[in-house]
């Protein structure tokens, strides 16, 4: 004797099918569950609701919204947040808030996960005014905000630039049982990084940790970017010692920004060791590991180094990228053997890489810096006219030697 499918099995199979984009087949599925009798619950609607929203659109959900009422099956929060997901995501912000505050006439008290819905569509549309008094009125409500309210908030406040309203809204958090994560913090260290307030960002990360809010790598990494690029290697270099006392793993990217903040400020010694280092704990390096060693290498005069380290890259089966090639060619140049440099050239289209407008342009500057002005002028006249460097470039020098 066979035992017919519940309402449950019906929401698993409806559930698979709306998963995979397959909402037709959903609908056949629940006019079978009808005509056996099998009444669909507010699960049921829900599922099929989030699915039409996504297919067809909020019109057409509405319509089930309707027939689901009409079979007395009375929608849920969850079912009410579906909605108004959809209705925002049609960019339909307005609707959505009237919808939001006309629940509690359908017999349905918004949650906090609604007030989110409508707070990250307004602040993604610029609205952060009217997302702040929505926080206020969630509270008049009684609705208690979540860390994921706030820090919808605050991520937009630092995006805009407005760091001291973001902070306001950060210190907040706990007068409303919500302690801060990481991820209240590192829109504020990026923000800070971003206006190269670095000695803000160090500070806020010594909050955090005083805190007991432990740093994730997205952090670090957001911190050793703008240290290197402010040329505060060695901070960076003396962060990236501790992570692992602080228990967080450094990354490739992590290893790669403080490699490259190395070698541009003429430490490649230390960035070698650097890379030895990412080995040894069985990290992969990639081509930018490579490229940013290259090109320090290259210009710190150490030529034949850089094209060991282009060589070990090729033997570890990484393509080298045009930017990689360019490294060389540079070195080469200014180390005065323009020759070896065209014969990488040579080397480069037989591999199959694509030169660049940089890559002529460093060709150029490399036969004048040898001496050879009027020839470098006539290799420009040439190239202009092939189109393979803008004539914007002839009276300008490409790259300084």
């Amino acid at each position: 004797m066979s035992v017919a499918p519940d309402v449950v099995t019906y929401n698993t199979i409806l559930r698979t099918l709306c998963d995979n984009g397959k909402l037709k087949q959903a609908m056949e599925v629940l006019d079978r569950q009808l005509k056996k009798e099998c009444y669909p619950d507010v699960i049921t609607y829900t599922i099929l609701i989030e699915a039409t929203c996504k297919e067809s659109g909020v019109e057409q959900a509405m319509k089930l919204l309707d027939e689901m009422r009409n079979k007395g099956c009375k929608p849920d929060v969850v079912t009410y947040n579906v909605l108004i997901n959809g209705i925002c995501k049609e960019g339909r912000l307005d609707e959505a808030i009237k919808f939001l505050n006309n629940m509690p006439s359908y017999d349905c008290q918004p949650n906090v996960i609604t007030h989110n819905i409508i707070l990250r569509s307004m602040c993604s549309t610029g609205r952060w005014m009217d997302a702040e008094k929505l926080l206020t009125e969630m509270l008049r409500k009684g609705c208690s905000p979540s860390v994921v309210t706030f820090n919808i908030l605050i991520n937009f406040l630092c995006r805009k630039g407005l760091l001291g309203r973001a902070i306001y809204i950060l210190e907040k958090m706990p007068q409303h049982g919500c302690t801060p994560n990481s991820l209240s913090y590192n829109p504020l260290l990026h923000g800070f990084c971003k206006e190269k307030k670095m000695d803000r960002a160090i500070e806020y990360l010594d909050i955090m940790v005083s805190r007991g809010c432990y740093p994730d790598i997205v952090t670090y990494n957001t911190l050793l970017t703008a240290l290197c690029k402010d040329g505060k290697v060695d901070v960076a270099v003396e962060i990236l010692n501790q992570l692992s006392s602080k228990g967080c793993s450094p990354v490739l990217i992590t290893y790669n920004t403080v490699i490259d903040g190395l070698s541009k400020v003429g430490k490649t010694d230390q960035a070698i060791k650097l890379l030895d280092e990412m080995r040894r704990k069985g990290l992969k390096a990639d081509v930018i590991t490579y490229s940013s060693l290259v090109a320090g290498l290259g210009r710190e005069g150490k030529v034949d180094e850089a094209i060991k380290f282009f060589h070990e890259l090729e033997v570890l089966g990484v393509k080298p990228n045009a930017i990689t090639y360019n490294s060389v060619m540079l070195g080469l140049c200014k180390a005065r053997q323009t020759d070896r440099a065209i014969d990488f050239l040579a080397y480069m289209v037989s591999k199959g890489c694509k030169p660049t407008e940089a890559t002529y342009k460093i060709l150029i500057e490399g036969v004048a810096y040898e001496g050879l002005a009027k020839e470098a002028l006539e290799l420009l006249k040439e190239l202009c006219d092939r189109g393979v460097v803008k004539k914007s470039s002839a009276g300008q020098g490409a790259l300084k030697m």
